[in-house]
C-alpha cells in the first residue's frame, strides 16, 4: 500500500522526466543510426554516422579541439572551484553569525541565467568600454588591460573563471553541509592529543569530507562536458576567437543547426550520443570510485 502510495505522488515527476528527458534521448539515439535527407529519414546506417565524426571534415579537426576545450574547462573549474569552495565554507563554518548571509551571497550569481551571466561579463571586458581595463589602466596596470575575450590565450581562461564566479556558491553550500556532519569529538580528541588545527583538518576533517567533494567534482565534469550557454554568450556559435572557446554542444549546435547539411540530423544525433557516452561513462567511473571510498571510510 504505502509503495503504490509513493508512486502515485512521484508518477507526475517520472511522467515530466519520461516525456521531456528520456523520450529524446532516446530518439536521438535511434536517428544516429540512419541515413537522412534533410527531415526524411532514409535506410538503416548503422554506425556511418559515427564514423563520420572521426573520418570527414570538419569533425576531424572540430571535435578534437572542442573536446579538448571541455576537458581544460572541467579540469580549471574542478580545481580552482573545489580549492577556494571548500576554504570559503571551511572560513564561513567558523563564522555562524554571518555564515548565512554569506553563503546566500555567494549562491546569488548561479540563480542567474548563464547567457545572461556570459553577456554582462562581456560588457564588463570589453577592451574599448568595460570598466575592468578602465580599473586596471587608472591604477597603472596597463599591461593588463587586454582584449580578454579577443585573444585565443586568455578567452577560455576567462570562461573558466567566470564560471567559477557564478557556480562557486553550490560548493560553498554543499562543503558547508559536510563540515555540519563531521563529529566535533573527533577533531576535539585530536586537539587534545596534540594536534595542530592544520593537522586536524588535514587528517581528519579532510578525509571526512571525501564524499562531497566527489560530488562536487562529478556534477563539475557533468557541467563542464555539457556547458554551452556560457561559452556560446562569449564566442558564440563558432566558439570565438579562433576557434578557442568551442565546445562539443557547440559543435553539435552547429552541426544541426548552422551547417546546411542533408544528413545533419545523423551527424549532429551522433555526436550527441557521443557526447552522453563520455558523460555517462566518466560519471559512473568515477562515482564508482567515490563508493569505494565510502566503504572503506564506514568499514
Amino acid at each position: 500500500m504505502r509503495r503504490r502510495t509513493g508512486l502515485v505522488f512521484v508518477a507526475p515527476a517520472l511522467a515530466l522526466f519520461a516525456v521531456f528527458v528520456l523520450y529524446p534521448m532516446v530518439t536521438a539515439f535511434s536517428y544516429a543510426f540512419f541515413h537522412w535527407q534533410g527531415t526524411s529519414r532514409g535506410g538503416f546506417a548503422g554506425v556511418e554516422n559515427f564514423a563520420t565524426l572521426f573520418t570527414r571534415a570538419p569533425f576531424t579537426t572540430d571535435l578534437p579541439q572542442a573536446l579538448l576545450h571541455n576537458v581544460l574547462f572541467f579540469v580549471g573549474t574542478m580545481l580552482i572551484q573545489n580549492t577556494f569552495g571548500l576554504t570559503i565554507a571551511y572560513l564561513l563554518y567558523s563564522r555562524p553569525r554571518s555564515r548565512r548571509v554569506l553563503q546566500t551571497l555567494y549562491a546569488m550569481p548561479y540563480l542567474v541565467s548563464p547567457i545572461v551571466i556570459g553577456y554582462l561579463w562581456t560588457l564588463l571586458l570589453s577592451p574599448t568600454f568595460g570598466p575592468v581595463n578602465t580599473l586596471l589602466t587608472r591604477i597603472g596596470l596597463d599591461s593588463w588591460a587586454l582584449p580578454w575575450l579577443g585573444d585565443p590565450k586568455t578567452a577560455l581562461w576567462v570562461v573558466i573563471l567566470v564560471s567559477v564566479w557564478q557556480w562557486i556558491g553550490f560548493p560553498v553550500l554543499l562543503y558547508g553541509a559536510a563540515l555540519g556532519g563531521v563529529p566535533e569529538e573527533l577533531t576535539e580528541a585530536a586537539r587534545v592529543d596534540g594536534a595542530t588545527n592544520r593537522q586536524a583538518f588535514f587528517k581528519i576533517t579532510l578525509p571526512l569530507l571525501v564524499p562531497a567533494i566527489g560530488t562536487v567534482s562529478v556534477l563539475t565534469f557533468i557541467f563542464a562536458m555539457e556547458a554551452f550557454a556560457l561559452p556560446y554568450a562569449f564566442g558564440g556559435s563558432t566558439g570565438n576567437p579562433a576557434g578557442s572557446t568551442d565546445f562539443v554542444s557547440l559543435l553539435f549546435y552547429r552541426t544541426a543547426f548552422d551547417s546546411g547539411a542533408t544528413d545533419a540530423i545523423g551527424s549532429s544525433s551522433a555526436l550527441a550520443t557521443l557526447l552522453f557516452l563520455i558523460i555517462f561513462g566518466g560519471a559512473y567511473a568515477a562515482t564508482s570510485v567515490l563508493r569505494r571510498h565510502e566503504r572503506r571510510i564506514t568499514a
